[in-house]
């Protein structure tokens, strides 16, 4: 990504929330809470999975890279926003806004083709579960989880070499963070075929994804429909549609965004769209995924009990 000597553009100016200084406490405070809930969740779901031998499964491995990727999702952007909730100017150096967009466009291309891989994942294991330990291996496990991340890396380095904007003064970004299409608005140069990239990348990343994740819980939901059980088939259905409606959040968001025309999207929508998939899912998913499930609330009380058993009771038991 390169930037014309000649500029004077060294700094942007956020105005995500400074338009509105008299919701700066509530949103501060929402803000806040969504950031705390994410690091609480993610990074609870992160240590159980570790601490837990039972949860060393292919399904809690993703689980895990999951709920990382949310964890510094949030981190790249959250903090700067309290910061700025309060600040008059909330301006951000060049080379700043470039690193929280890189990093951020990494992280959620990776959470778009993990998606996608944690679909595949149940797929297996509920329509071939005799099979499923020889097809879900740990090999086969750290390779697509490697690819997902790999890819995105791949994905995220063609978008940013192929931007090669100059900038003639405009400096006010109308977003909560740094984010490649607020950035693109205030290039003077020709940006098609950016835009162009961002909807071939998208294919790949978003629709083909999403596509996949919709066909895959067809496949589950025809497996499901064959369970004698009538509770075991309404727990499947119940779990299954939980995960589909935070995953269909997720991805029609960023859809709804990087996807339709730029022309017929505002700077508002942009703004509040972002919220649903970069503070609602990351707060959502560990709820969804994991801290309803049995065997993460076993590992949960494990933890607690190891914690609180008295020292005389610890050296009876060894």
């Amino acid at each position: 990504m390169a930037m014309n000597n000649a500029t004077a553009v060294i700094e942007f100016l956020l105005i995500g929330i400074s338009n509105y200084p008299e919701r700066s406490v509530t949103f501060f405070t929402l803000v806040l809470i969504t950031y705390i809930s994410i690091l609480l969740g993610n990074g609870l779901i992160i240590f159980l999975i570790h601490f837990d031998p039972h949860l060393h499964t292919p399904m809690y491995f993703f689980l895990s890279n999951l709920s990382f990727i949310d964890l510094c999702y949030g981190t790249a952007s959250m903090p700067q926003v309290l910061v700025h909730c309060f600040s008059t100017h909330p301006y951000l150096s060049y080379p700043q806004c470039l690193t929280q967009m890189s990093v951020s466009l990494v992280l959620a291309t990776a959470k778009c083709l993990l998606l996608a891989v944690m679909a595949y994942d149940r797929v297996v294991a509920i329509s071939n579960p005799l099979h499923y330990s020889m097809v879900m291996n740990a090999p086969v496990c750290a390779w697509l989880a490697a690819t997902s991340w790999g890819a995105s890396l791949v994905l995220t380095a063609m978008l940013l070499l192929s931007l090669q904007l100059h900038f003639c003064g405009a400096n006010i970004i109308n977003h909560f963070a740094c984010e490649i299409l607020s950035l693109l608005k205030l290039a003077c140069s020709d940006t098609s075929i950016n835009q162009l990239m961002i909807f071939i990348i998208g294919i790949f990343t978003l629709l083909l994804p999403f596509g996949f994740v919709i066909f895959s819980h067809f496949r589950i939901a025809a497996a499901v429909l064959k369970i004698h059980s009538t509770q075991g088939r309404l727990k499947a259905f119940s779990t299954c549609g939980s995960h589909l409606i935070v995953v269909t959040i997720f991805y029609r968001a960023v859809i709804s965004m990087y996807m339709k025309p730029q022309s017929k999207s505002s700077p508002d929508q942009h703004k509040f769209v972002s919220v649903f998939y970069g503070a609602l899912t990351p707060t959502l998913n560990p709820l969804i995924y994991s801290l309803r499930n049995k065997d993460v609330k076993g590992a949960m009380r494990k933890v607690m009990m190891k914690r609180h058993r008295p020292p005389l009771l610890l050296k009876l038991l060894k």
